[in-house]
């Protein structure tokens, strides 16, 4: 197959030119540039202007970004057919990481080296605005679907976690991890998951008297011991909402809920707040409910609803309760 026809060949079956009739594809044949790069070699450096787009033919391109300890983390990365590039190349602006060839690889860069986007639009002006809204169109989509194109691993996935699915104040994970992560965790009903909702009883206290400064500085003791105080890998913790607390045990029935239970509210009887009661004599007391999936609920919604209105009515009862669903 000749260069020529090969370039065709392949600007044709990738996804960003597939709405691209024959004519429009040969002018674009005609601005690039079909080349090998050797395991290793570097395509682009971050600092490098973003002026070209390329296309996987053969091989693997890896997209690499420095972290501040100046560790190598892997973000991405291309095989047959994919294409990348194109963000900074619409946008005119530098590469913010390097993309390097993972293996023996041959690529196709439109523009070519010795062209620009700009040369191509001057040359055929119909052409170059189909071409822009086919990027534009392609840019959206790749933001839509930005978790699939970026590895797990990557910085800014795991930036957007922490924003979507921590709590600032503790650092705990929240209720939208807890109400959007929880139905992957009850997808065998041969395996059990307890949940655990508890409320301090006397919490009110801390922010009558000291105010809701130090209540918000309780919280955050509560959190930071209650993590040190769950054998480390055996539950989630969540700050659910207030002062509520919300633990996911997977793989525990309930009977090893309820010694969870049990131990989680000594942790709580015992916590030392004298740092911010400013030496008062004070204990928290603590009510925990505990729904069991499957036994009590057959869904993530059932569970979260049948846990979280025990912790009330233990409250209701004297407080430093443990329930569960039937004990109402």
């Amino acid at each position: 197959m000749s260069d020529i026809k090969e370039k065709i060949a392949l600007l044709s079956h990738a996804e960003l030119f597939k709405p691209c009739g024959k004519e429009m594809v040969e002018q674009l044949a005609e601005f690039c540039s079909l080349y090998k790069v050797s395991k290793g070699e570097t395509v682009f450096r971050k600092g490098d202007p973003g002026n070209s787009l390329y296309i996987v033919k053969s091989g693997e391109i890896s997209v690499i970004q420095n972290t501040e300890s100046r560790q190598e983390n892997e973000i991405a990365r291309y095989s047959n057919g994919d294409f990348f590039g194109e963000v900074d190349m619409l946008m005119n602006t530098q590469r913010n990481a390097e993309a390097r060839a993972a293996e023996d690889s041959e690529i196709l860069r439109f523009p070519r080296e010795d062209k620009t986007l700009q040369d191509f639009l001057h040359a055929s002006p119909p052409v170059g605005a189909e071409l822009l809204r086919l990027f534009m169109q392609t840019a959206a989509a790749r933001i839509r679907s930005a978790n699939a194109l970026l590895k797990e691993n990557s910085p800014w996935v795991q930036e957007i976690r922490a924003q979507v699915y921590r709590d600032k104040l503790t650092g705990l994970y929240n209720r939208t991890f807890l109400e959007e992560q929880l139905p992957a965790y009850l997808r065998n009903p041969e395996e059990p998951v307890s949940l655990m909702m508890m409320k301090a009883d006397n919490f009110k206290f801390i922010n009558d008297n000291f105010g809701h400064d130090a209540g918000d500085q309780a919280l955050v003791v509560i959190g930071t011991a209650l993590l040190q105080h769950i054998p480390a890998n055996s539950a989630v913790v969540v700050r659910f909402m207030g002062n509520e607390i919300a633990c996911l045990f997977p793989g525990t029935n309930r009977e090893a809920a309820l010694e969870h239970a049990q131990s989680i509210r000594s942790f709580y009887n015992s916590l030392d707040m004298s740092a911010i009661t400013k030496d008062k004599p004070f204990n928290f007391t603590v009510s925990i409910g505990i729904a069991v999936f499957p036994d009590h609920a057959k869904n993530s919604e059932e569970l979260i609803a049948c846990a979280h209105e025990l912790p009330l009515l233990g409250r209701y009862r004297g407080g430093n309760k443990i329930l569960f669903p039937e004990d109402k």
